[in-house]
């Protein structure tokens, strides 16, 4: 009972948290646009009709988002959705491929189930949108904001005051060293890219805990740890290369503003430090993808849970990572 109020208190100070920051943002949003780049920690439904075994368009995913299944891979609000509406914004940014007319000037989500940084991640288990491609998206819908606002002198303006949020949990190829280094460098080049494109306040995710995923723990095994760490050291690695890139970023591009989020170990550590008797097993039965069984009904206490099927953090953990993911971007918004 004394572990439940405990779990209990700790959710409601996050709520209570999120309840205060949202009264902070008073009428329009802080940012005027709002663009998401990631895989499918953020994707709302552009992998739905792709031929792919990653697809989350079906229950029990959505089931305790507003609108059902969308295609997000969490029982509700993905971190990117949370992070929208603690800016203000009063509305889901739609994916690509259902956003339309002047939805655009708003923003626009191009995340992808099992994309990464690199155009070969994933593509075992089917079609993703990969960076390139979403970059060459994001092109594609900055020509139509051209012709929504009148000119590129417009467009530029606009687009110089949105948020772009970048989210990979993208793990290894190569030795942990070389994929660090390796992808790093391909991610400066896209990354430079969109900023010569107009992007100015830009937040690059680190990846995640990706060797206490249920996924990895039942696959690779932990050698009488809690997790498999040579997994964690290789994300270590690489987010320790990504916080040095955003330096690099803020030194030499002028008017830059990018910041480094540690979008889940932040909450990984603030929930399993403060006494919360939260599980790491997942609240959905799994099917041999790591993904929910269609049609199977979940956990009943899912905030109890940290993830919701074998890779994905179930909408609590996303609240707790937008909500202190928020309090940092502030600086820049």
């Amino acid at each position: 009972m004394a572990d439940h109020i405990k779990l209990k208190y700790g959710v409601v100070c996050v709520w209570f948290l999120a309840a205060c920051l949202n009264k902070c943002v008073n009428g329009e949003p802080k940012v005027p646009c709002y663009f998401i780049f990631g895989d499918s920690m953020v994707d709302s439904g552009n992998n739905n009709n792709l031929a792919t075994r990653a697809k989350a368009d079906y229950q029990p995913y959505g089931i305790d988002f507003p609108y059902g299944p969308t295609g997000r891979f969490t029982n509700g609000r993905t971190a990117a959705d949370i992070i929208g509406e603690l800016m203000g914004f009063d509305s889901f940014i739609p994916p690509y491929l259902s956003a339309s007319g002047s939805q655009i000037l708003k923003g626009v989500n191009y995340g992808s189930g099992s994309a990464g940084i690199r155009s070969e991640t994933a593509k075992l288990v089917g079609a993703n949108i990969d960076l390139t491609t979403q970059l060459q998206r994001h092109q594609a819908v900055i020509s139509r904001i051209v012709g929504l606002l009148g000119s590129e002198e417009l467009a530029m303006n606009h687009l110089n005051k949105c948020f772009y949020l970048f989210f990979y949990n993208t793990s290894k190829e190569y030795s942990p060293v070389q994929f660090a280094e390796v992808l790093i460098e391909e991610y400066k080049q896209k990354i430079v890219s969109l900023y010569n494109s107009g992007a100015r306040k830009v937040a690059l995710t680190g990846i995640g805990q990706i060797g206490c995923t249920p996924n990895a723990i039942a696959n690779y095994g932990t050698n009488g740890s809690s997790c498999v760490d040579y997994m964690n050291d290789a994300a270590n690695l690489f987010n320790g290369n990504l916080k040095s890139l955003v330096d690099q970023l803020n030194n030499d591009l002028m008017d830059a503003n990018f910041v480094y989020l540690d979008t889940y170990g932040t909450p990984f550590e603030y929930l399993s430090t403060r006494g919360l008797r939260i599980k790491l097993s997942t609240c959905c039965k799994v099917n041999e993808y790591g993904l929910c069984i269609p049609e199977e009904a979940p956990c009943t206490f899912r905030n109890s849970y940290f993830f919701w099927d074998a890779f994905h953090p179930t909408q609590i953990v996303n609240q707790v990572g937008a909500t202190t993911s928020y309090l940092i971007l502030q600086n820049i918004l």
